[in-house]
């Protein structure tokens, strides 16, 4: 979760629109406007940003997906949507109540046979998986980044691809200093990546509807 430090920069966001007027007709928004009525908070991806990590487990050629921190799935369907009708997206959501609804979003999108929503304390679920994953995001509480990445390493294969969001916290993530254990967490994610030899990896920066922030995306050598 990102709390933001003041709104989103109006040309950001107007950008974001253009971006999804001329270019991805097919968001499901479905499911923003259901978290929406069901009071979930407001902390999915982008539109854009749900885009892109479709398209990236495209081309990776996924068939089975992790996905750590549900909310209430969208980004889960962008990630179902990429993988082949065999293929499986299994995803882990903390809340009960966040779980239910993603469970219903993913049924309207007629995407229920190729999810599981595995409910319950991530770092539990994560122990009892086994088996290697073609692609892992990333996007849940911020002080166990680490103990998340290095179950995703364990899950993964040469070419696995890994991708964990907001990386950036609007800067925060060069302040040695912070006393925010997300951003703690964070600074910790990347210097366990910068060790971790297996890894190629980079973090873009990103600005939009969602503000200053960024991903990590590292690949399994």
């Amino acid at each position: 979760m990102v709390e933001r430090k003041a709104d989103p920069d109006e040309a950001w966001t107007a950008v974001d629109e253009y971006i999804v007027d001329r270019l991805i007709p097919d968001d499901p928004s479905h499911v923003r406007d259901a978290n929406a009525a069901a009071g979930l908070p407001d902390i999915d991806v982008s539109i854009p940003q749900g885009k892109m990590l479709h398209l990236l487990a495209r081309a990776c050629g996924a068939r089975r997906v992790l996905e750590i921190g549900t909310l209430g799935g969208y980004s889960t369907v962008w990630l179902a949507r990429a993988v082949p009708a065999d293929g499986a997206v299994v995803t882990l959501e903390i809340d009960p109540h966040h779980a239910e609804v993603a469970r219903a979003n993913l049924a309207a999108a007629m995407l229920a046979d190729r999810v599981t929503v595995i409910t319950g304390d991530a770092h539990a679920s994560l122990a009892a998986l086994t088996g290697a994953f073609d692609l892992v995001f990333i996007d849940a509480d911020k002080p166990s980044n680490v103990a998340y990445f290095a179950e995703a390493t364990r899950l993964s294969r040469p070419g696995t691809m890994i991708i964990i969001d907001n990386v950036v916290r609007e800067g925060d993530v060069l302040d040695p200093t912070s006393d925010d254990p997300r951003v703690q967490g964070t600074r910790a994610l990347f210097d366990a990546i910068a060790g971790e030899p297996r890894l190629s990896a980079t973090a873009v920066q990103t600005v939009g509807a969602k503000k200053w922030d960024g991903f990590i995306v590292a690949l399994v050598d």
